[in-house]
């Protein structure tokens, strides 16, 4: 039989409540915009048996998609401008704007 901690969860479930958390944070378009990238990346290494040889453009995809991101926090944050990481509509439009991707 498992030991229960104080708030009646065994310790072992404890670390999995905090990456499901985790989790969704990263699947949130609002806060992560590099999810495309990301999951483009995964299902590569999916594909190739996590060769990660075989997905090096991916991987320089996502960073790519992380630095522009990124940058475009630290401008805002400077300017004054929050929040500092634009909404996923506002990033839809800045790329559309700008043509498409930039990365």
């Amino acid at each position: 039989m498992e030991a229960k901690t104080e708030f009646g969860l065994s310790r072992f479930s404890r670390p999995q409540i905090q990456m499901d958390t985790n989790s969704r944070k990263a699947r949130n378009q609002d806060t992560n915009p590099c999810v495309e990238e990301s999951d483009a990346s995964r299902k590569c290494l999916d594909a190739y048996n996590y060769d990660k040889s075989m997905c090096s453009a991916y991987f320089q995809r996502y960073k790519n998609c992380r630095t522009y991101w990124h940058n475009i926090m630290v401008q805002r944050r400077k300017n004054g401008v929050k929040p500092e990481m634009p909404s996923a509509a506002e990033r839809l439009e800045m790329l559309s704007a700008l043509g498409g991707k930039p990365y």
